[in-house]
Formats: C-alpha cells, sequence, structure tokens
C-alpha cells in the first residue's frame, strides 16, 4: 500500500468511495434514510472536485485504486476517514491515521479532533481519542448522530 497525497485525477474514485463507503455500513446503525442524507444518490462530483482540492486528503493506494482517504484540517481537525468497502479489515484506515498523525505532529500540532460516525467511534478510541460529547445533526429532515472526540499529541 501506498500513502500519497491528493491528485486532481482521483476526485471522482474519492467522491465514489465516500458514497459506497457509507451505503455499506449496517442498516442497524444508520438506516437508508439516514445514509442518503449523509451520502444523496448520485454524488454531487462537482462539490467533491471543489471540496477535495481545499482539503487535500491523503490517500491509501492498493492495487492501483483509491482504497482509503483522510483528511487534515490545519486546526487538527479530521473531517473524513473512509475506506472503500472491498478493501475494509485490511488495516487501510489505520495505515492513514497514522501516517495523519506523523503529519499532524511533524506540523507543530498539539490536538487532533473529530466528529466520528457510530461505526468510526471504536476506531478513533482504539487510536488515543476520548469521547468530549454526542451529536445531534440534521440534514435534509434527516436526523444524524456523531461524537465528537480529542486527542492530544
Amino acid at each position: 500500500m501506498l500513502i500519497q497525497e491528493y491528485r486532481l485525477e482521483r476526485a471522482r474514485e474519492i467522491a465514489d468511495l465516500f458514497h459506497s463507503a457509507v451505503h455499506a455500513i449496517d442498516n442497524r446503525l444508520y438506516d437508508a434514510e439516514q445514509k442518503e442524507a449523509w451520502a444523496p444518490t448520485p454524488p454531487d462530483y462537482a462539490l467533491w472536485a471543489n471540496r477535495l482540492d481545499l482539503k487535500r486528503p491523503f490517500l491509501a493506494i492498493l492495487d492501483g485504486r483509491v482504497a482509503g482517504f483522510i483528511e487534515l484540517d490545519p486546526d487538527g481537525h479530521i473531517d473524513c476517514t473512509y475506506t472503500h468497502p472491498g478493501f475494509q479489515r485490511r488495516g487501510i484506515a489505520t495505515s492513514l491515521y497514522r501516517h495523519l498523525e506523523g503529519e499532524a505532529q511533524s506540523r507543530g500540532m498539539s490536538r487532533l479532533y473529530v466528529e466520528a460516525s457510530e461505526i468510526a467511534l471504536p476506531f478513533f478510541e482504539k487510536h488515543g481519542f476520548s469521547l468530549i460529547r454526542q451529536n445531534r445533526l440534521e440534514r435534509g429532515g434527516v436526523m444524524l448522530i456523531n461524537y465528537t472526540m480529542e486527542k492530544f499529541l
């Protein structure tokens, strides 16, 4: 696996990965309506291209494909961490997170924080994040729950 910085030619692939990852989540955690509010069908590729150009995520490349991505904002915020459903349970997210943490330390950041979904909560706990609070947010009239978490470096 190779970790590399974002490249424009990967924008559509990343948008599709995000959509696939969200819609593959077990319905016991988020139902179909919640997943559609979170990741509308079809993805808005123009919106994603603009977003990714600003966020500049780190990409995990495996077998020539984007297997996952993670974003680090200048203030230590981790906005997205997603692994393609076909590559889950292979250490992709852990490798991306370790790369991100190394980058954060090299940039002199002392704190990382994230709004983790139900499915991502255990991942971030495993990597030393502490739970701050549960959040309820509304998207298109649909209620979603996530968790604010932080880790001091």
